[in-house]
């Protein structure tokens, strides 16, 4: 009778927590379903904050409702995150929720300081991102695939020595081999060829106000020489000037 007894209430042991367990199951998924229904905890506000002009933040909080139509709770911030860094306009991004129904984001924008290659615009740091620069006055960069950094590292050192004469770049092209051409905002055409490029452009800078006092307008200057450079005029005539040892 005595070991009747002890197995009745081992099994009524085992019983009642097999009942605990379940009660505990059932009420954590209806805990979950209820922290998951957006009915009940939704996200009510997305903050934006940050210096920015070109992200549209109401359709960056549309794409975010869209992609997270659950709670407040069941929001995937590493989602929302990626969503977020993957727009055009977006350099960097921060996301966090804030109790009880604020998602905060913070923006860095891109900023662009040249086009390339016509269908893609740089940052200071030499990264392509795809935005329209409509409304944009950007210099206009060309350049093989690969040479973006390159070109704009270029551009920032002559833009640099322009701006000492009020000379500002309206394109800079680099060749495959590297060679470095410039149209500046005058309409004046620059070859600088590969080699030396600021040091020739020093020389361009030099010699200009002598080209300013002829009657005839600059087309081109070439500066692919040890020495001197030559000068295409928009009548169509040539000059080769040397310099003088």
């Amino acid at each position: 009778m005595a070991v009747s007894a002890s197995r009745l209430n081992l099994w009524g042991g085992i019983a009642f927590l097999v009942l605990v367990l379940a009660a505990l199951i059932v009420g954590g998924v209806q805990v979950r379903d209820w922290l998951a229904d957006e009915q009940r905890m939704p996200v009510q506000v997305v903050d934006f904050s940050g210096d920015f002009s070109h992200v549209k933040v109401g359709q960056l909080e549309r794409l975010i409702r869209q992609s997270q139509p659950g709670s407040f709770f069941a929001l995937d911030v590493n989602e929302v995150y990626h969503l977020v860094e993957a727009q055009p306009w977006v350099y960097r991004a921060s996301v966090r929720k804030q109790w009880p129904n604020t998602l905060k984001i913070y923006l860095v924008e891109q900023q662009p300081v040249a086009q390339w290659n016509e269908d893609l615009l740089l940052n200071p740091y030499g990264d392509t991102f795809d935005a329209s620069a409509e409304g944009l006055s950007l210099p206009r960069l060309f350049g093989p695939g690969g040479s973006e950094k390159t070109a704009l590292e270029g551009y920032n050192a002559m833009h640099s020595l322009l701006a000492t004469v009020g000379m500002p770049i309206a394109e800079l092209s680099l060749s495959e081999r590297f060679a470095w051409q410039l149209q500046l905002q005058n309409g004046i055409e620059l070859n600088l060829g590969r080699k030396e490029f600021i040091d020739r452009l020093q020389r361009f800078i030099d010699v200009y106000p002598l080209l300013t006092k002829e009657t005839k307008a600059v087309k081109y200057v070439d500066l692919r020489y040890d020495t001197g450079l030559a000068v295409g005029w928009k009548n169509g005539d040539s000059d080769e000037i040397k310099e003088e040892s």
